[in-house]
């Protein structure tokens, strides 16, 4: 029976139910429904209905996941996004925010994939994880950036950012994809 009950625990914390989503009670605004739901399994003081409040709750929470209702991000999966979307102005949103907070990225070292010249002179910087950054300053390049040159991005003051290339000066850039 302590097998049972805690494999029930740890599916608790994975599992939702729809379904229970609509009982009576006061569901924290920030927590799912379908999550909230499982903690409403494990108030039932019988075994018997515990469990079967569980294996109702894994059904319709594996039935969610098929779907598409819900999804599951790990800790790691969120700081990819956070280094994926460096550089955009994108909403404040609490879906990555969960749980300890960390320090906002405010500097990302990566590969040079390509740098090109633009008409007006200004410089078009590709990354190896495909982000593309453009120079908006006039400071020139005194060399050509190489494909695999580490290059330094900084969070500046009101939204903006530095791209450091190898060893040259730093240049004002925004993210353009």
């Amino acid at each position: 029976m302590t097998v049972i009950r805690t494999t029930m625990a740890m599916t608790a914390l994975l599992l939702a139910v729809p379904a229970l989503a609509n009982a009576a009670r006061a569901p924290d605004p920030g927590r799912a429904a379908v999550v909230q739901a499982i903690s409403d399994c494990r108030k039932q003081a019988d075994d018997a209905a515990r469990l079967t409040c569980y294996d109702r709750a894994a059904d319709a929470f594996e039935q969610a996941q098929n779907k598409g209702d819900v999804v599951i991000v790990d800790r790691e999966q969120v700081r990819q996004v956070n280094r994926q979307t460096f550089g955009f102005n994108l909403p404040s949103i609490s879906l990555f925010s969960r749980g300890a907070k960390e320090a906002q990225v405010n500097n990302l070292e990566v590969e040079l994939a390509s740098a090109r010249p633009e008409a007006d002179g200004k410089w078009l910087l590709t990354t190896s994880e495909g982000a593309v950054w453009r120079q908006i300053d006039t400071t020139p390049l005194t060399d050509t950036p190489k494909p695999g040159t580490k290059m330094i991005i900084r969070r500046a003051l009101l939204s903006s950012f530095f791209c450091k290339v190898g060893h040259e000066a730093a240049i004002r850039c925004a993210r353009q994809n």
